[in-house]
C-alpha cells in the first residue's frame, strides 16, 4: 500500500495531461517551425493554403501515435534510454505512415499532402525537443530532491573489479548521494593512480590519513577473501574515527549475477573475532575417518552440528547424527539433504543418559568413532539444576563410554570446556568429572592391556562465536531492540573461537590422540566482554552514550571474571599442531573414580543440590563456587 501511493505521488509530479500537453504543443510548434524553415520563413500564399490541411493531419497523426504507445503515461523524473527510444520509435512510425499518406494524397490527387522535407525537418525538431524537456525535468527533479538524500563520502577497500562495481551500486542508489572519494589497496602497482577518476591509495599506511584529514561517513570492503586480521585492523581504524563499515558479499551470493545496495551488509563481530585460517593435516583426518561410521551425539547443537558438516566432506560410510532435540535435528537433516545421499547419514532421536537406548543405538550401528558433544552448558542454569547437570554431564559420557568399550569403538572424542578448569560453577565441576572418567578409563584399558583398546580423547576450548549460549545473539538482540546492552561485568573477559575453527581442531586433536590426552587449543588473546558490546554498538552505526546505553548487572550465579585454560597445577607439551597442546594432568584410579561418580549418581533420586554439589567437590578438589548459593559449601570445609 506505501509502494502504491508513493507511485501517485510521483505520478502525480508530473500528470498525464499535462505531458500530453506539452508533447502535443511540441508537435505543433515543430511543424509550424519546419514550414518557415523549408521556406526561409517566406511561406508562399499557395503553401498556406496546404498548411491548413496539412497540421491537423500531422497532428492527429502523432496524437494517435501518443496514445498508441503511451507515452504520456511515464514518470518523466525517472527518464531513461528506454524512455528516449520509445519516443523516437514512436515519431519515426509516425514520420513513415505520414509519408505513406503523402503518396496516396500523390496517387489520388497528383499532389503531395506535406512536403517530405516538412516531415523531415518535424521529426527531428520533435525528437530533439521531447526528448530534451523530459531530461531537463529529470535533472531539475534530481536538483530538487538532491538536499532530502543522505549525502556520504566513501572510501572503498579494493581498488579492482569488485570495487569499480561496488562504486556504480552506490551511485546507482536513488537514496544516496554518494561521493567515492578515495580507494585503497596494498598492490604496488596499482598505488598513486587513479580508477575512474578517483585516486587509489595505500590501505597500510594511507588509511588512517585519509580518515583525519577527510570527512569520511563509510568505508566499504571489497575484497573478497581479505584476511581476518587484516579486515580486523582495517574496521578497528576506522572505528576509531567513528566511521561505519561493509562489506561487499561474494559475487557468488549476488542475486542473478547483480550487486545490489541491500546486499551490501555490515561487518559482524564474529568476522572481527576471527583468526587467520586453520591449516589442517587433512590427510591425517582423512584416513581416520574415510568410510568409516560416525556417531556424533549432541548433533543437533552447535558444535555437533557443525562437526557433522565437517566430517561430511570426509566421505565416512555413514554418518549417525543423535540428539533428544527433535525440530534442531529436523533442520539438520534437511540441510544434510543438500550434500551427501541420504543412504550417507541418518537421524536418531535418543538421549544420551538412557543405558538401554543407547546400547540398542550403539550395537545397532557399531560406529568405529563416536563424537561425545552432548551436554547441558548453560553456566546459571546448571547452578540452578545440579542434578540434571550430573545426569546429563557425568552419568551420559559415562553411558557412552562405557558402551563405546564394550562394541569395539575406536575412537571417542569427548568434547570438554574451559570451565572445567578450576571449576567456579556445577557445569564446569561436572564436565570435569566426565573428564576424569574418560581418562582413568583410557589409562585402565591401557594397563590392563584389553583389546581391542577404545582410545579416549578429550578437548577443550572456550566460548565459540554464534552458539546457543553465546553473548554474541544476546548483544544483537539487544541492540536491535534499542538496548540497553547488559554486561555482567565491566571487567569480565572471556576466550572466543568461531564453531568452524573448534571443529576442526577437535577433527584434528582425534586423528592425532593415541588415548587418554586431554588437548586443549589455542584460544588467541582474552576479549573483554564491555569492549565486545561497545565494538558491536559501533558496527551497528550507533553511538553509545547517546543512542544506545551498556549497564552493568554483575556476575551471574556460578560465572568466572575470567575464564582459565589449564590448572595451575598443569603444563603442557607442544604437538606437530601450532594451535593444540596437551595438558599433563593428574591422573586418577579407575576404579575408585568409578565408585564415586556411581555414588554421585545414585544422589539424583534424593535431588539435594546441596548433597549433589558436595559430592562433586569431594571429586573435584579445585571446584571453588563463585556467585553462587553454594558458597557456604566451601566456607564449611574451611571451617
Amino acid at each position: 500500500m506505501a509502494i502504491n501511493r508513493l507511485r501517485f505521488k510521483y505520478r502525480s509530479l508530473v500528470p498525464r495531461w499535462a505531458i500530453f500537453t506539452i508533447d502535443t504543443f511540441i508537435v505543433l510548434v515543430a511543424l509550424l517551425f519546419a514550414f518557415l524553415l523549408r521556406f526561409n520563413f517566406h511561406i508562399p500564399e499557395h503553401e498556406l493554403q496546404l498548411m491548413y490541411i496539412s497540421v491537423p493531419v500531422l497532428l492527429a497523426v502523432r496524437i494517435g501515435g501518443f496514445f498508441l504507445f503511451r507515452i504520456y503515461a511515464g514518470m518523466i523524473q525517472y527518464t531513461g534510454s528506454e524512455d528516449a527510444q520509445r519516443v523516437a520509435i514512436m515519431l519515426a512510425l509516425g514520420t513513415l505512415f505520414t509519408g505513406l499518406l503523402n503518396f496516396i494524397s500523390l496517387k489520388l490527387t497528383g499532389s503531395y499532402l506535406v512536403p517530405f522535407s516538412v516531415i523531415i525537418i518535424e521529426f527531428f525538431i520533435s525528437v530533439f525537443a521531447m526528448s530534451a524537456y523530459r531530461l531537463g525535468v529529470k535533472l531539475l527533479y534530481e536538483e530538487l530532491v538532491q538536499v532530502r538524500k543522505e549525502k556520504s563520502n566513501v572510501i572503498i577497500l579494493g581498488a579492482n573489479e569488485y570495487g569499480l562495481i561496488t562504486k556504480k551500486t552506490l551511485e546507482r542508489d536513488p537514496k544516496k548521494d554518494v561521493q567515492v572519494i578515495a580507494f585503497i589497496d596494498n598492490k604496488n602497482d596499482l598505488l598513486r593512480q587513479k580508477l575512474e577518476g578517483v585516486s587509489i591509495y595505500d590501505s597500510r599506511n594511507d588509511l588512517e590519513d585519509l580518515l583525519q584529514d577527510q570527512v569520511v561517513d563509510l568505508l566499504i570492503i571489497a575484497v573478497p577473501n581479505i584476511p581476518a586480521s587484516r579486515k580486523k585492523q582495517v574496521v578497528d581504524t576506522c572505528l576509531k574515527y567513528n566511521v561505519r563499515v561493509l562489506h561487499v558479499p561474494p559475487m557468488s551470493k549476488w542475486i542473478n549475477g547483480e550487486l545490489s545496495m541491500n546486499q551490501i551488509r555490515e561487518v559482524k563481530i564474529e568476522e572481527l573475532l576471527e583468526r587467520d585460517p586453520i591449516q589442517l593435516d587433512n590427510e591425517r583426518i582423512s584416513k581416520q575417518l574415510i568410510g568409516k561410521r560416525i556417531l556424533i551425539t549432541g548433533a543437533a547443537g552447535s558444535i555437533g552440528s557443525e562437526i557433522a558438516r565437517q566430517v561430511a566432506g570426509f566421505n565416512p560410510q555413514k554418518l549417525f547424527l543423535l540428539d533428544q532435540a527433535e525440530t534442531p535435528l529436523f533442520e539438520l537433516q534437511q540441510e544434510l539433504k543438500g550434500e551427501l545421499p541420504g543412504e550417507k547419514f541418518e537421524v536418531v532421536i535418543g538421549d544420551v543418559r538412557n543405558k538401554e537406548r543407547m546400547e540398542n543405538i550403539i550395537s545397532s550401528f557399531m560406529p568405529h568413532i563416536i563424537y561425545h558433544a552432548a551436554a547441558y552448558k548453560h553456566v546459571p542454569m546448571m547452578e540452578d539444576n545440579p542434578s540434571e547437570s550430573l545426569l546429563t554431564n557425568v552419568q551420559g559420557t559415562m553411558v557412552c563410554a562405557d558402551l563405546a568399550v564394550k562394541y569395539d569403538v575406536e575412537n571417542f572424542v569427548f568434547v570438554s570446556t574451559d570451565k572445567a578448569v578450576n571449576p567456579t560453577n556445577v557445569m564446569g565441576a561436572s564436565k570435569r568429572i566426565a573428564e576424569i572418567y574418560v581418562q582413568s578409563l583410557n589409562q585402565f584399558l591401557t594397563e590392563k592391556n584389553i583389546e581391542p583398546n577404545t582410545h579416549f580423547i578429550t578437548t577443550r576450548f572456550g566460548n565459540v562465536l554464534g552458539s546457543s549460549g553465546s553473548v554474541i545473539p544476546q548483544f544483537r538482540k539487544q541492540i536491535a531492540e534499542g538496548g540497553p546492552v547488559a554486561v555482567t561485568d565491566p571487567e569480565i573477559t572471556r576466550f572466543f573461537m568461531t564453531i568452524p575453527e573448534a571443529c576442526q581442531l577437535v577433527l584434528e586433536a582425534g586423528a592425532m590422540g593415541k588415548g587418554g590426552e586431554i588437548f586443549i587449543f589455542d584460544m588467541g588473546e582474552p576479549v573483554r566482554i564491555v569492549d565486545l558490546a561497545k565494538k558491536m554498538i559501533q558496527l551497528s552505526g550507533l553511538e553509545l552514550g547517546k543512542d544506545i546505553q551498556i549497564t552493568f548487572t554483575g556476575l551471574r550465579p556460578g560465572e568466572k571474571l575470567v575464564e582459565e585454560l589449564l590448572n595451575t597445577a598443569e603444563n603442557t607439551i607442544p604437538t606437530h599442531h601450532p594451535k593444540i597442546m596437551i595438558a599433563k594432568v593428574r591422573e586418577y584410579d579407575f576404579s575408585s573414580v568409578r565408585k564415586e561418580i556411581i555414588e554421585l549418581i545414585d544422589l539424583f533420586n534424593s535431588q539435594d543440590n546441596l548433597e549433589i554439589v558436595t559430592k562433586m567437590k569431594e571429586l573435584v578438589p579445585e571446584f571453588i563456587s563463585n556467585n553462587s548459593v553454594f558458597e557456604k559449601l566451601d566456607q564449611q570445609a574451611a571451617n
